[in-house]
């Protein structure tokens, strides 16, 4: 008889998920009044220090903090992430929902502007528009918003192409139930549940990316902290100080981690192709007050 233990159930898996992206939320709003020290503050005199008690993720090259300038960054990599999944999640989404219902050229022309944006690789033309418009922390967001509303309108819209033909869709377009009611009460109500696993995985993408943008010198200028660009700054000294790299890149890979084991976790929770749950949100026979 095997003594091995079993898995972990979804539910298990979910809550560690939860706990570790709850932490990281807690971290991002209130990391900077956690900090130990001002992580602007400088000790010349003592930079690249090592771990030590005063400084327990030791000192970069300049004698900052190191752990109160990760925490200052996680309120950066937070509300880009927040920001760019609430705006690419909402306007991907009612984009995709309408185009799927509405069909005919409406639904032809989303996805030919679709393609367009799929032409080329996402990071590359966020790149390109943080260049354009120069370096700042709305215009990281507005990049990663207008690369990352495609994916939110490509998995709406499919859904919604499933659901029209259901029976309670069919029902409530026979009560002359309007477009945007027959959206709103019936269809999103069911897409919704993929898109906020979605909108998980989309928060990994979101931070990774403006780590990336900010380690390339395009994100959140200095002194600000940033993850990506306390990676930036702290590449040249690997050998002599590698806390300084290592600390900050930790952050990022457990950040993106857990946010993807959320997701993972929560297709078996909210996903309606995993258990059947397409349902209409009201009465179908009832008409729309």
């Amino acid at each position: 008889m095997s003594t091995a233990a079993p898995p972990a159930s979804a539910a298990v898996r979910a809550r560690r998920a939860l706990v570790a992206v709850g932490l990281l939320v807690v971290v991002g709003l209130f990391g900077p009044l956690l900090a130990p020290y001002s992580p602007e503050a400088m000790e010349l005199e003592r930079r690249l220090e090592g771990p030590s008690p005063a400084h327990p993720l030791g000192l970069d090259e300049l004698g900052r903090d190191v752990l109160s300038r990760l925490l200052a960054g996680a309120r950066v990599s937070m509300v880009v992430g927040l920001a760019v999944v609430g705006l690419a999640g909402t306007f991907g989404t009612l984009l995709g929902a309408l185009a799927g219902t509405l069909g005919g050229r409406w639904d032809g022309a989303l996805m030919r502007l679709i393609d367009v944006f799929l032409a080329f690789p996402g990071i590359l033309l966020a790149i390109a528009l943080v260049a354009v418009l120069g370096p700042a922390l709305s215009h990281v967001v507005l990049a990663l918003v207008a690369i990352g509303w495609v994916g939110y309108a490509r998995l709406a819209r499919g859904q919604v192409l499933q659901l029209r033909e259901q029976e309670f869709v069919l029902a409530a377009r026979a009560t002359g139930l309007s477009t945007a009611r027959l959206v709103l009460r019936h269809l999103l109500p069911n897409v919704l549940p993929l898109v906020i696993v979605q909108a998980s995985l989309g928060l990994a993408g979101a931070i990774l990316a403006e780590a990336s943008l900010s380690f390339l010198g395009l994100g959140i200028q200095p002194p600000t902290p940033s993850w990506g660009a306390m990676i930036n700054a702290g590449r040249g000294h690997l050998l002599d100080a590698p806390h300084v790299t290592v600390v900050p890149g930790l952050a990022i890979l457990l950040a993106v981690m857990s946010l993807n084991f959320l997701g993972d976790a929560l297709v078996d929770h909210l996903d309606p192709r995993q258990r059947g749950a397409l349902r209409p949100a009201a009465e179908p026979g009832r008409k729309a007050s």
